[in-house]
């Protein structure tokens, strides 16, 4: 269903190969928002971009490393050619590492003295993977930034949306090196809000919780559909007792993306997590 309030305007959405923000690209897609696909892979941008114009709507693929400005300026200077400038910027691009995640919830003071072959202490996190972790959620959040944001200064209902995560709020186990870094880009949203405040740009985060995705069923679920021991916590901890759905952000992108509805927000980092953030866990 187009939205004429956003209708015609040029979104921005990196990692939009990815599963979730292949959501943001469709949703935005189908509100009549033209839409330029982002990714490493312009393989997967592609496939995205097919189903947006099977679908009737408007959008290019193009592939982009966020890590690399000369990358992201190619991008830019196609972008503008071909639908204008950007809007709406969704800095999308993110991820983890192995090497910044231990294997057990809790050191033991034995995991020293006994070490056991595949098993990952804190001790053992290598410097080169957090590293990784750390460039890929801020440093890309930075670049990109810096590279769009020039177009957008200084005109009228532009917005920038950044993609945190309910570990920003209080950290998971195991993944100390994405936690801190996605606690870093809601910090970063906050930061930029104020920076921007008067220069027409409004800058938002949305903090998805935990999502059921082809990307990580076979983390989610085992063999027979049952949830794994991690799942049972996960939804044990999740008040609404289950987990979320693409779907379940369009309401969330559609409200920041359109002033009308959100026109004094700015420096928000909304948690979409079926009430998993409020949860004492008694």
């Amino acid at each position: 269903m187009v939205h004429e309030n956003l209708k015609g305007r040029v979104a921005v959405i990196t990692g939009g190969g990815g599963v979730l923000c292949s959501g943001f690209a469709k949703t935005l897609a189908s509100l009549g928002v033209k839409v330029a696909v982002l990714d490493l892979r312009e393989e997967a941008a592609q496939s995205v971009v097919d189903d947006i114009k099977a679908d009737g709507g408007v959008a290019i693929a193009v592939g982009c490393n966020v890590l690399e400005a000369e990358s992201l300026e190619n991008a830019r200077q196609k972008i503008t050619a071909e639908l204008g400038k950007c809007d709406i910027l969704i800095n999308g691009a993110g991820g983890n590492n192995p090497k910044g995640t231990t294997s057990k919830d809790i050191f033991e003071e034995g995991d020293l003295e006994n070490k056991v072959e595949g098993i990952k202490t804190f001790f053992d996190l290598d410097a080169s993977g957090i590293q990784f972790v750390f460039n890929l959620n801020i440093l890309g959040t930075l670049l990109t930034t810096q590279c769009f944001a020039k177009d957008m200064v200084g005109r009228q209902n532009t917005c920038i949306i950044n993609i945190s995560s309910m570990n920003a709020f209080c950290p998971l186990t195991r993944i100390p090196a994405y936690s801190a870094a996605k606690a870093g880009v809601s910090n970063f949203t906050q930061w930029l809000a104020v920076h921007f405040a008067k220069s027409g740009i409004r800058v938002n985060a949305i903090a998805p919780g935990f999502f059921a995705t082809n990307q990580n069923h076979n983390l989610l679920f085992n063999e027979d559909g049952s949830l794994t021991p991690r799942s049972e916590k996960i939804i044990g901890h999740t008040p609404m007792g289950r987990f979320g759905v693409p779907e379940d952000l369009s309401g969330a992108l559609a409200f920041f993306c359109d002033e009308t509805y959100s026109g004094f927000i700015t420096g928000v980092i909304l948690p979409i997590d079926g009430g998993f953030n409020a949860y004492s866990g008694v």
